[in-house]
C-alpha cells in the first residue's frame, strides 16, 4: 500500500478582501494544508471577519483562527478611529487609511502560529501594483520580514527555513480577479470597502472601492457585491 503523501502546512493571512481570498486559492492549488488566520484589530467594521470565515470554509482550510489585536488603542488611521474615510479622491501621499505597522503585526502573529503548527510557509495577499501606497505592501518589506523571521524564530535557528509568499505582488487588480475566478473564488463573499453601511454594502467611493471597481471594469466582469 503506497504511503500517503503528507501535505506541507501553510499559514494564510485572511482579511476578508478579494486579494487574500485569491492568495488562499493559490496556496490551496499549490497543495498546501492551509491554516487561515484573521485579525480582529479594532477595525471600524466587522463584516470582513465574517467574509474571511466564509473564504476559509469555501477552500476547506484545515483550521481558521481569529486573533484579537488592539490597533484601535493606538489609532492614527481612519480604519481604527473616528477619522473620516476619504472619498472620491486619489491621494498623492500615504493615505489616512494606512494602519500603522498593520502588516508587520499580522505577519508576526502569522509567524507565531506557523511555529506552533510547524509550518514553514506563510502567505499574504500583499500587492504593489494596484494598491493604496502602503509601505508594508511592497516587496522589500516582505523580503526583509522573511529574513527577520528566520533570525527570530526557533524554526529558523534550527535550520527549518521559513518562506513568506506574496503571490499577488506584481499583479494588477484585473489579473487578481481573473486568477481568483479561475481558482474558484466567489468574490461575492469578499469585502474590500473601508466604509460599508450596516447592511454590508460597499460605499463605492473610498480608495479601496475605487481600485476594486477599476479592476472589475478592466477585467470585463461585473462585480457581484452590493453597493450603496
Amino acid at each position: 500500500m503506497p504511503l500517503k503523501k503528507i501535505k506541507k502546512k501553510a499559514v494564510v493571512l485572511l482579511s476578508g478582501g478579494m486579494d487574500s481570498a485569491t492568495c488562499l486559492a493559490i496556496a490551496s492549488r499549490e497543495g498546501y494544508e492551509c491554516h487561515t488566520l484573521a485579525c480582529d484589530y479594532g477595525q471600524r467594521h466587522r463584516q470582513e471577519l465574517e467574509m474571511a470565515r466564509r473564504q476559509s470554509q469555501a477552500f476547506k482550510a484545515a483550521g481558521h483562527q481569529v486573533v484579537q489585536v488592539d490597533l484601535a488603542g493606538i489609532g492614527g488611521s481612519a480604519l481604527t478611529s473616528s477619522l473620516e474615510v476619504p472619498k472620491d479622491e486619489v491621494p498623492d501621499t500615504i493615505p489616512i487609511t494606512y494602519v500603522p505597522a498593520r502588516n508587520l503585526v499580522f505577519l508576526s502573529i502569522g509567524l507565531a502560529q506557523a511555529e506552533v503548527i510547524a509550518a514553514q510557509d506563510l502567505f499574504i495577499g500583499a500587492n504593489q501594483i494596484d494598491y493604496s501606497g502602503y509601505p508594508d505592501c511592497r516587496r522589500p518589506f516582505i523580503q526583509a520580514f522573511e529574513n527577520t523571521a528566520n533570525l527570530a524564530t526557533r524554526m529558523g535557528a534550527e535550520g527549518s527555513r521559513i518562506r513568506v509568499h506574496a503571490p499577488l505582488m506584481d499583479m494588477d487588480k484585473a489579473q487578481i480577479i481573473k486568477t481568483g475566478l479561475g481558482l474558484g473564488v466567489d468574490f461575492k463573499n469578499t469585502l474590500t470597502c473601508y466604509d460599508p453601511d450596516d447592511a454590508g454594502r460597499a460605499c463605492g467611493r473610498c480608495p479601496a472601492c475605487r481600485l476594486r471597481l477599476k479592476g472589475f471594469a478592466e477585467a470585463g466582469i461585473e462585480d457581484p457585491i452590493s453597493y450603496q
